[in-house]
């Protein structure tokens, strides 16, 4: 999705959420935060180190091990090869997939690829976490230890930009909220404000669909 005349600003150590329908530009604002996309009109200014998860475990590499996975994709993400292995076990020991380390990668679940790469992401000190629909990763357990990891980031002040269709989420972490619709922004506040309007629309959206249905 492009963006049409999009601009906001966010400031170090805020939780910022977006929220839209499908196809709004959520995803495609990462993106460009994350540098991944290029923006082919106006810019993007980023200060700090980005760890972006927006799709977990994209780049680990099937025939290597998961321990080998965790290596190449610390490297990836911009650390070193010792600075990755300093941080090893803490990695393993939050993915709670100790067993598997020494297998395939092509033999884990999508869900235990999902683990492995979210616990890869937020042992490398990010200064600004970019975050794409990934709080549903594993069990209940797990996705309560994500929920536990990125209330810490909020207490070190790291900027957190969260991407997400579970309003709940979005109210419970966000001190601030985007809402895009069409590639434009429709609305940048409060996240109690912007929200009951969003799900005002979304429910009005929705009964107008089951209507024509």
């Amino acid at each position: 999705m492009a963006l049409d005349d999009v601009s906001f600003e966010i400031k170090k150590g805020e939780t910022v959420g977006i929220v839209g329908p499908n196809g709004s530009g959520k995803s495609t604002t990462l993106a460009l935060i994350a540098g991944v996309l290029r923006p082919q009109a106006g810019r993007v200014d980023v200060l700090g180190r980005v760890c972006p998860l927006l799709e977990l475990g994209a780049g680990f590499h099937p025939d290597l091990t998961g321990r080998e996975n965790i290596v190449l994709n610390g490297v990836l993400l911009g650390l070193t090869r010792r600075e990755v292995l300093a941080k090893m076990d803490g990695i393993i020991a939050f993915s709670e997939l100790e067993s598997f380390l020494d297998q395939p990668v092509r033999t884990y679940s999508t869900g235990m690829i999902a683990r492995l790469g979210f616990s890869v992401a937020v042992h490398l000190n990010p200064e600004i976490l970019l975050i794409d629909e990934i709080l549903s990763v594993g069990d209940l357990h797990f996705q309560a230890k994500c929920r536990g990891k990125l209330d810490e980031f909020k207490k070190q002040e790291v900027t957190i930009v969260l991407v997400s269709h579970s309003v709940g989420e979005v109210r419970r972490l966000c001190d601030r909220v985007i809402w895009l619709d069409g590639g434009r922004k429709v609305e940048e506040g409060e996240p109690q404000h912007v929200l009951l309007r969003y799900e005002a629309a979304a429910s009005v959206v929705s009964h107008l669909r089951f209507r024509q249905a």
